[in-house]
C-alpha cells in the first residue's frame, strides 16, 4: 500500500504540533487533554530576495472527464506564488475543512484541532504588487492524499528566488480540497485504490493516477501561458516566462514530474520527491532533459526497497542526480516535519530535524531550478558538501 495511507503513526509524531514532548509518545485520546491551544505554528521565512504573493485559481478542464468521478469534469484548485513587493494581507494555509479532513484521513482528529492546523502562519500575501519581468514557472504536485498545503514551504522559498509557482490541487485525490461555492471535495481516489485487489492492481491505479496528474499539469501550463479569448486563468500571466518551465512533486506528484516530462516538451526540467516511479519513465528517455532524484536513504539508496528507482534512474539521458538524506522519512520533504519540529517533536524513524528538512529541501530543489531554469551553474549539485552532510550523492 502507498505509504503515504499507511504510515500515520509516522505522521502522528511528525504532526504532533502542539504537544509538549512528555505527550509525544501517549494516545490520541490523551493527546487531546493536554494544553495546546497557545502554541503558534508558522512556515520558515523564505531564502530569496523577494516578498511572496500568492493568488488562488480554479480551473476546469471540460474536455476531459474525472478519472475517479466520470460524471465530472476535471477540477483542479491551483495557488499562484510569485515574487511581489510588500503589501497584502497574509495568506492562509488551508481552510477548516481542509485540516479537519487532513487529520481525520490520517487518524490525528483526536489529537488536534482542525483550527490550529488551518491557522499555520504563511509569508505569502493576498493581492501583492507583482515585480517586474519574466519568470521561470515551476508547476507543483502534492502527494496522494495530501493537500497542496502541504508544499507550501517549497513554493514560497521559490517565488522568493524569483519563480512564478503553480501549486495544484487534483480533485479527488486529497483528503479534503475545498472548491468555490463551499464545496470540499474527498478523496475518492483513495476508496478506488483501497478496494484493488493486489498489490499489482494497486500499483497500475496509481500509475494511471500519475499520468492523468500530467495531464493536469500541462493544462496548467497551457492556461497560464496562452491566455484563451483575452481571458487568462491568472491576471498577472505576463509575469510568466514560456521557454522556462519546470515540474517537481512530493510522492505521487514527484510520479507526475517525471510523466509531464515524457509528455509535454515544455517542462524543460523536473525534481522528484521521494515518489515511486508508478508510471515509468520512457526507455527513450526524457529527451535529455535534466531530472533531479532526491529521497530518504532507507527507502530509496540503490538496493533498497523500491526498485523503480534504479530502473528509472537508468532511463533518464540528460543531466541527472539521485541524493539521498540520512535521517529522513517519506514526510521530510513537505511542511509536516517542519511544524512538527517548531513543537519540539521528531519522528524516531526519521530523526532528521524539521528545520534541516525544510533547509536540505529548499537549498537543492531551488539550486536545481536555478541551474536548469536561470542557467546560473550551482556548486552545490556538483558533489557532497560539509554544510550538508546528511546528503550523499549516488551514482550506481
Amino acid at each position: 500500500m502507498i505509504r503515504t495511507r499507511r504510515n500515520p503513526a509516522a505522521l502522528l509524531l511528525a504532526l504532533t504540533l502542539a504537544l509538549p514532548i512528555s505527550a509525544a509518545t501517549s494516545s490520541p485520546a490523551a493527546a487531546s487533554s493536554t494544553g495546546t491551544s497557545d502554541v503558534r505554528f508558522a512556515i520558515p521565512r523564505p531564502t530569496g530576495q523577494y516578498e511572496v504573493g500568492r493568488d488562488t485559481l480554479h480551473l476546469v478542464d471540460v474536455d476531459r472527464r474525472d478519472p475517479w468521478v466520470p460524471t465530472a469534469a476535471r477540477e483542479l484548485m491551483v495557488s499562484m506564488y510569485y515574487p511581489a513587493r510588500t503589501g497584502g494581507s497574509a495568506a492562509p494555509y488551508m481552510t477548516v475543512d481542509e485540516a479537519r479532513l487532513l487529520l481525520k484521513g490520517q487518524k490525528l482528529d483526536t489529537a488536534f484541532e482542525a483550527e490550529q492546523l488551518a491557522g499555520v502562519s504563511t509569508n505569502a500575501h493576498l493581492g501583492a504588487r507583482p515585480i517586474g519581468g519574466r519568470h521561470p514557472l515551476v508547476v507543483l504536485s502534492p502527494g496522494f492524499t495530501l493537500n497542496r498545503a502541504t508544499l507550501t514551504t517549497l513554493a514560497e522559498d521559490l517565488a522568493s528566488k524569483g519563480y512564478v509557482v503553480a501549486l495544484v490541487d487534483h480533485a479527488y485525490e486529497s483528503f479534503g480540497t475545498t472548491f468555490p461555492g463551499g464545496r470540499t471535495l474527498t478523496c475518492v481516489a483513495c476508496e478506488t485504490v483501497e478496494k484493488a485487489p493486489s498489490d499489482e492492481a494497486e500499483k497500475e491505479l496509481m500509475g494511471k493516477a500519475a499520468v492523468n496528474r500530467a495531464a493536469d499539469l500541462s493544462f496548467v501550463i497551457d492556461r497560464l501561458t496562452h491566455p484563451v479569448r483575452s481571458a487568462p486563468a491568472w491576471k498577472h500571466w505576463q509575469m510568466i516566462d514560456p521557454r522556462r518551465v519546470g515540474a517537481a512533486g512530493h510522492s505521487l506528484g514527484g510520479n507526475a514530474a517525471a510523466s509531464v516530462m515524457a509528455t509535454d516538451q515544455r517542462v524543460r526540467a523536473g525534481v522528484n520527491l521521494d515518489g515511486s516511479f508508478f508510471a515509468p519513465v520512457p526507455v527513450s528517455g526524457l529527451g535529455k532533459r535534466p531530472f533531479l532524484m532526491l529521497g530518504t536513504k532507507t527507502q530509496h539508496s540503490p538496493g533498497s526497497t523500491d526498485t523503480t528507482w534504479p530502473r528509472d534512474w537508468r532511463r533518464l539521458d540528460g543531466w541527472k542526480r539521485w541524493l539521498t538524506v540520512a535521517g529522513s522519512g517519506h514526510f521530510t520533504f513537505i511542511d509536516l516535519p517542519i511544524l512538527g519540529g517548531q513543537a519540539g517533536i521528531t519522528d524516531p524513524t526519521a530523526p532528521l530535524s524539521g528545520k534541516r528538512s525544510g533547509e536540505i529541501t529548499t537549498a537543492y530543489v531551488g539550486a536545481f531550478f536555478d541551474q536548469h531554469l536561470h542557467g546560473e551553474h550551482q556548486p552545490l549539485l556538483s558533489g557532497p558538501s560539509p554544510a550538508n552532510p546528511e546528503v550523499t550523492f549516488q551514482n550506481p
